[in-house]
């Protein structure tokens, strides 16, 4: 019971890595503060039993600053332990000349401006319990560029500028602040880059799939699990002295295509 009776904030968290990490905090004795953009999926949440008064689920736009703002300052409670910034999208995949405006912007203010407002609102939450900690969720492609998704990769390199100098404002107050940088995560949504990938390239999905696992020293996609298990640990009082990392769950990416 690693974080007994501690609260944590996770946007976009009804499904996922987002869920699969709620799940996992309340095995390890704490309660989950969620919001998501999408009602049924909250719907669902709250009918099930076994989450009652340990998952607290709220339909929300992570990208309406207001909204975040409103929510946070709404909760029932005067402080929190954790926050987790797992709100983000994969972005167009197209070569940078043929990128939007909008899906640009759409992509930046999803994944990087959306963890600012609910950083922001979330801190004096923090301040109040006099410790905690704050993850991001970047991405291998925070570390790498990545050919094809530049404002993917852009807003992931961001997240990590981001969380290095909140380690450094928010240290004084015993919270701490690291990114977790997944690889290819297992799922629908890397499905859907593989085979965006494959269209744009005009080749199989498979090809694809098999050069994303070519990329790494374990040739091998990840588990939401995988991630999830290091977020429990990096919330627990056991890693009261890390703070300012960029932790990759991937296999060890070697490169990017």
């Amino acid at each position: 019971m690693l974080l007994k009776n501690k609260k944590f904030v996770i946007s976009a968290a009804a499904d996922g890595i987002g869920f699969a990490i709620s799940k996992l905090i309340v095995e390890n004795g704490g309660v989950v503060y969620l919001s998501d953009i999408d009602q049924k999926k909250i719907n669902k949440i709250d009918k099930n039993k076994k989450f009652k008064n340990k998952i607290f689920a709220t339909q929300l736009d992570s990208n309406n600053h207001k909204a975040v703002k409103d929510y946070l300052s709404k909760l029932k409670i005067e402080k929190i332990d954790g926050l987790i910034n797992n709100v983000g999208i994969a972005g167009p995949t197209k070569y940078l000349e043929n990128i939007s405006v909008d899906e640009w912007i759409s992509t930046i203010d999803t994944n990087l401006t959306s963890h600012f407002y609910f950083t922001k609102y979330s801190i004096p939450l923090l301040k109040k319990n006099k410790s905690g900690s704050i993850i991001n969720l970047s991405s291998t492609a925070g570390l790498f560029g990545f050919p094809q998704r530049t404002p993917y990769a852009a807003s992931k390199w961001a997240i990590i500028g981001l969380t290095k100098s909140l380690a450094m404002e928010l240290g004084k107050y015993k919270i701490r602040v690291n990114a977790i940088c997944p690889g290819s995560v297992k799922g629908e949504r890397m499905q859907r880059v593989i085979s965006a990938k494959a269209k744009l390239l005009k080749t199989t999905s498979l090809k694809i799939k098999k050069e994303f696992e070519s990329m790494t020293s374990i040739p091998s996609f990840v588990s939401k699990d995988d991630i999830a298990s290091m977020i429990i640990f990096l919330l627990s009082d056991h890693a009261t002295n890390i703070s300012g990392q960029s932790i990759a769950i991937d296999g060890n990416t070697e490169r990017m295509i």
